[in-house]
């Protein structure tokens, strides 16, 4: 991984690594607080040779004060030392508990030696500290002093008493959170670390690039409005959601360009990936450019589109599939477009037989002659086998991959099952792309003020809504032939006036 994916990482895990953080630094404060308040006094002692000699003796002394002085701070914490200040303080500790309490230490170069004392009370501290140093000063003569008899050519003096602390050296609260800090931001890191290698859902074109060298058709971005007006008539005409359709019809007419197939099949992996809306909504930009096109329902297992568009779908696809009744007395036309919509049907219960059967074949041959476009809408490739079927009678696939839905392998059983009855794959559409972040794809160019004048203002009677208008007021019927049948498109309508409100 270079610097850009830890960057990505850290965008995409960016409430883990805050959560982390902030989790760290209450736990330092935590631990400030729960932790008893330890105060420190310090006493600094002199070593002097008690020589009144010439300048020379008086140098010799002073270098065998610093020898000496080295001994004498590791002399500060044995029981020579302490054992007399615990008995002038009447201390209830033995001499190796009260040495880890004191630290003693010298300057380089310097003949003094710093002892400092440690305890929950600052007066206990100070005691300590005093005490510890006159029994260095007593312990030292009394080393120090010649067998034979005489005084100690060594002396030692205090130079700075030891004073009460007025604040407490422990616990250090700003340490304690810089470090709580540093360990929530390791640990938050380590943790996004670790989830990136273990979840292997597609995210976006990065995650997607892993998987297949499909080339990405469109990335639609999700959003909450969406949800509640999932038709592209629905949205503003110049926000960023009817700009990708607009991108995804564009590309795909140009991805469409080598086979020029007229049909073109919608499926995804597992169902909720989006694929019935990227359908509809398709098939709806394909219209607003002035194309004919016809909308096929063949998720015969849980059909959606008479849901979105408001249509009745009590005959359709599987009637006309079933001699019931001519294909030309199925279709509903929808809106002021020239878009004609084929609904399932009743739900059969041989899918799989109808979808890949010679009747099956013969109509989308029948609708190819007469409209621009056709898409189905197909079902998931994963629970069933109907897609990867009904794939072998269309001229390309188009791949709907639900972002932070799917995962690598999935896709990848996803493409090999097509591979495997030789569908051509036109490409890829990430749906439900967030609208921020690295893993976005849409781009807006128009400002908040376009977008919320731009919304569309749909005319059509709450009777086309329930697909019971005739054909006749939304646009021109159709004759459905084998050879030579002709739609008469209806004129252009401006964005304002196109589609139906959904139920």
């Amino acid at each position: 991984m270079d610097l850009s994916d830890y960057l990505r990482l850290a965008r995409r895990n960016w409430v883990l690594l805050v959560a982390a953080t902030l989790l760290g630094l209450a736990l330092g404060g935590a631990a400030s607080l729960a932790a008893r308040p330890t105060y420190t006094a310090d006493t600094q002692l002199f070593v002097a040779i008690q020589s009144s000699g010439s300048v020379q003796e008086l140098q010799q002394g002073n270098t065998f004060s610093q020898a000496r002085v080295q001994s004498y701070v590791r002399t500060v914490t044995s029981p020579v030392v302490l054992q007399p200040a615990i008995d002038a303080l009447g201390l209830q500790i033995a001499p190796e508990d009260l040495a880890g309490r004191i630290k003693a230490s010298t300057d380089p170069n310097t003949v003094l030696i710093n002892i400092s004392a440690s305890d929950n009370s600052p007066v206990q501290a100070a005691a300590i500290a005093q005490a510890v140093a006159a029994s260095m000063i007593q312990a030292v003569d009394s080393l120090e002093k010649p067998k034979g008899g005489g005084t100690s050519p060594v002396s030692l003096s205090v130079i700075k008493p030891a004073k009460a602390p007025s604040s407490p050296s422990a616990p250090n609260t700003r340490l304690n959170l810089v470090i709580g800090l540093l360990v929530g931001l390791t640990a938050g890191l380590g943790a996004a670390v670790l989830r990136n290698a273990l979840d292997n859902r597609i995210r976006g074109e990065i995650d997607l690039r892993k998987v297949t060298q499909a080339p990405l058709l469109g990335g639609i971005a999700f959003n909450q409005d969406a949800l509640k007006k999932p038709l592209l008539t629905q949205t503003p005409q110049q926000g960023t959601r009817a700009e990708s359709f607009r991108q995804l019809r564009t590309n795909l007419q140009f991805a469409n360009i080598s086979s020029r197939a007229k049909t073109v099949l919608v499926t995804s992996s597992l169902p909720g990936e989006g694929k019935s809306t990227t359908a509809i909504n398709l098939a709806i930009a394909l219209a607003q450019a002035g194309n004919s096109v016809c909308l096929i329902d063949a998720d015969l297992r849980r059909p959606m589109v008479n849901e979105y568009l408001g249509l009745d779908r009590s005959a359709g696809l599987t009637t006309a599939l079933v001699g019931a009744a001519d294909v030309n007395d199925l279709l509903q036309p929808w809106g002021d477009l020239s878009l004609f919509v084929l609904t399932s049907g009743q739900i059969p219960p041989n899918p799989s037989e109808l979808l890949g059967s010679p009747e099956m074949q013969n109509l989308l041959a029948r609708l190819e002659d007469v409209f621009d476009t056709v898409i189905v809408d197909a079902p998931p490739l994963l629970p069933v086998t109907d897609a990867a079927v009904l794939s072998q009678f269309i001229g390309g696939v188009m791949l709907v991959v639900g972002s932070q839905k799917i995962r690598h392998q999935e896709l990848q059983k996803s493409l090999a099952a097509l591979e495997l009855v030789n569908s051509k794959v036109l490409g890829v559409v990430l749906n439900r792309l967030p609208s921020k972040g690295p893993d976005s794809y849409a781009y807006s160019y128009y400002s908040s003020d376009d977008e919320n004048t731009g919304r569309i203002r749909t005319k059509r009677s709450a009777r086309a809504a329930n697909g019971t208008e005739p054909a006749g007021e939304h646009g021109p019927e159709v004759s459905i032939t084998r050879k030579g049948a002709t739609v008469a498109r209806p004129a252009t309508k401006f964005p304002s006036e196109m589609g139906p409100p959904t139920r």
